[in-house]
């Protein structure tokens, strides 16, 4: 039977995927000049599928395991789509998932990252998303009752319970800031469209400017994030065979223009806690995080109703509060290991900028230069005498 607990922290989990992912989602998909059909496809099957495939592995391993889409790669796309048309996104999500699937197949893992410096990929993550907390200064000047609201509902609703995540507060006191602050005009929601299924298209630069930094974020910022929680934990989950399943469950959703589904880092951190219930029955938490993301997926052709009703000085704020948290943990990931100098300096600047060069990204940029920087300095584990370690 499901108790208090586990329901508080499955509905939690729950909203840190449908609040901020959702609008960085539109964000791209306006960005790639989709349709509304295309639009409501992309979302139904990131949430749907993303829903049930976690909700599945929770009742199967009897381990909580909870997640959607990779929104740091939605964040990623919110800038990088605008260059590709939808045949071309879905070729590189597919890509991108295939590769996923071959590192957890051959247990490669360890040695991609052992490639790439942790440090230097927090680095290339804060300097993606560092944006969307500068935009929220200007945002709060233009909607300052809904955006005041949410300050306070930042800090004050921690003070009351441990348990409930800033992101509910600023939701929350937001809400009611825009009711005070805003007239709505009715609401006109587009009918339901199936999803629709895309022909992907493979380009070379693709691969490199949108497979590979996506494959990198799902792993880095997701997968390892749940599978760290759930070690921590306690849980003994089968390493190897849920990232392959988030390789897989991401090239299926690309063949409908998703760019990901795999298990949530925060989300299943949230529901592997302590706050969740006693430990036998976490995984119930996980449950009802799924339940919740596929019936958001599946009314998403609602959702994007009442998302645009909203200003978009207040999703700026929503969205980049969602984001404080990742890119706090990644900028103290980053300049926290002192052994990295110039190395992760480079990484996050170049990241920042957002530039391509040669139609080649700014995020491989980053960790190209990034990782070149430190070998050749001698910066991190080579100059710790640590290599392999």
């Amino acid at each position: 039977m499901l108790n208090a607990k586990n329901v508080a922290a499955g509905t939690l989990s729950a909203l840190m995927a449908c609040t901020g992912g959702a609008v960085l989602i539109i964000s791209s998909a306006e960005a790639a000049g989709l349709s509304r059909p295309e639009l409501i496809s992309w979302l139904f099957v990131v949430y749907f599928v993303g829903g049930l495939l976690n909700l599945l592995l929770s009742l199967f391993y009897r381990i909580p395991m909870a997640g959607a889409h990779s929104i740091t790669a939605a964040a990623f796309l919110s800038t990088a789509a605008a260059h590709y048309s939808l045949s071309e996104l879905a070729g590189s999500f597919l890509m991108a998932g295939c590769l996923i699937a071959i590192l957890g197949f051959s247990g490669l893992l360890t040695k991609v990252f052992q490639w790439i410096p942790r440090p230097l990929l927090d680095a290339m993550l804060a300097g993606m998303i560092l944006h969307y907390a500068v935009d929220m200064i200007p945002a709060l000047q233009q909607s300052p009752i809904s955006g005041g609201l949410a300050v306070i509902g930042f800090f004050l609703v921690p003070k009351i319970s441990r348990i409930i995540p800033p992101l509910l507060g600023v939701l929350v006191f937001g809400i009611a800031g825009l009711l005070l602050e805003h007239d709505f005009p009715a609401l006109q929601t587009s009918g339901f469209t199936l999803p629709q299924l895309v022909v992907p298209e493979f380009t070379v630069n693709g691969f490199f400017s949108l497979a590979v930094p996506i494959a990198v974020l799902i792993l880095s910022n997701d997968v390892a994030v749940a599978l760290a929680a759930l070690k921590k934990n306690g849980f003994q989950a089968p390493f190897n065979k849920l990232i392959a399943i988030s390789g897989l469950g991401t090239a299926f959703v690309s063949l409908f223009g998703g760019h990901s589904v795999n298990i949530g880092g925060m989300m299943t951190t949230l529901c592997s806690s302590e706050e969740a219930g006693i430990k036998e029955e976490r995984y119930r938490a996980a449950v009802v995080s799924g339940v919740l993301v596929a019936l958001f997926g599946l009314f998403a052709w609602k959702a994007i109703a009442v998302i645009e009703l909203v200003p978009k000085s207040f999703i700026v704020i929503i969205t980049g509060f969602s984001l404080l948290g990742v890119l706090l943990s990644s900028m103290r990931s980053a300049f926290a290991e002192s052994s990295y100098r110039f190395s992760v300096l480079f990484s996050f600047v170049i990241a920042i900028s957002n530039v391509q060069v040669w139609g080649v990204s700014a995020a491989v940029w980053s960790l190209l230069i990034g990782t070149l920087t430190a070998k050749l300095l001698g910066e991190g584990r080579a100059a710790t005498g640590q290599q392999g370690e």
